[in-house]
C-alpha cells in the first residue's frame, strides 16, 4: 500500500507483521530538480529462513536519487522490521524491498545492497539496481567491508 496524505509520522503505529501489510508512506522531493543521493542503511535486519524458519541476519543500504517522491523514514523503518517474521530467501527479501521502493518512488536511480551474514559458512550478497547512476552524481561506497567473518 502506497499513502501520500495520511502520514504515520506523528501517529502511533502499529508494527506489521508482514511486509505485504506495510504501508510505505512518501512525500513530495523538495529539490526535484536536483541529482543528489539519500541513503538509508538498516544495520540490524532480521528475516526468516523459509525452509528452516531460523532468523536471517544482514545490513541492508539503500541508495537513491529521487524523483518526485521521498520515502518517509518511519514508514521504511516499520516495513523493514516487518520482514522479521517474514520466511522468503535473501536474494527475494532484497530484491523484493528494492522493487517496492522503485515503484512508490519513481526515482531517477536506485540501488540496494544485501549484505547477508553466513549461514551454513556462506555468506550471501545480493545487489540490485535500476536506472543509471546520474552523470555528475557522487555516488560512495556502501561502506560494508567485504566478508571477513562479518
Amino acid at each position: 500500500m502506497i499513502t501520500d496524505t495520511h502520514l504515520q509520522l506523528g501517529q502511533a503505529s502499529a508494527l506489521p507483521q508482514t511486509p505485504e501489510e506495510a504501508t510505505l508512506d512518501r512525500v513530495p522531493n523538495p529539490h526535484p530538480d536536483t541529482d543528489y543521493l539519500a541513503r538509508f542503511t538498516v544495520p540490524e535486519f532480521t528475516s526468516l529462513c523459509p525452509v528452516t524458519g531460523q532468523p536471517d541476519f544482514a545490513i541492508i543500504v539503500i541508495d537513491y536519487v529521487p524523483g518526485p517522491w521521498l520515502v518517509e523514514s518511519k514508514s521504511l523503518k516499520l516495513y523493514m522490521h516487518s520482514f522479521r517474521n517474514h520466511g522468503a530467501f535473501h536474494e527475494d527479501c532484497t530484491v523484493a524491498i528494492g522493487k517496492r521502493l522503485t515503484e512508490l518512488l519513481e526515482p531517477r536511480y536506485l540501488r540496494i545492497g544485501g549484505y547477508w551474514y553466513p549461514r551454513g559458512g556462506i555468506p550471501i550478497d545480493v545487489f540490485w539496481q535500476t536506472g543509471e547512476v546520474p552523470k555528475n552524481l557522487w555516488l560512495p561506497d556502501q561502506g560494508v567491508a567485504p566478508y571477513r567473518a562479518r
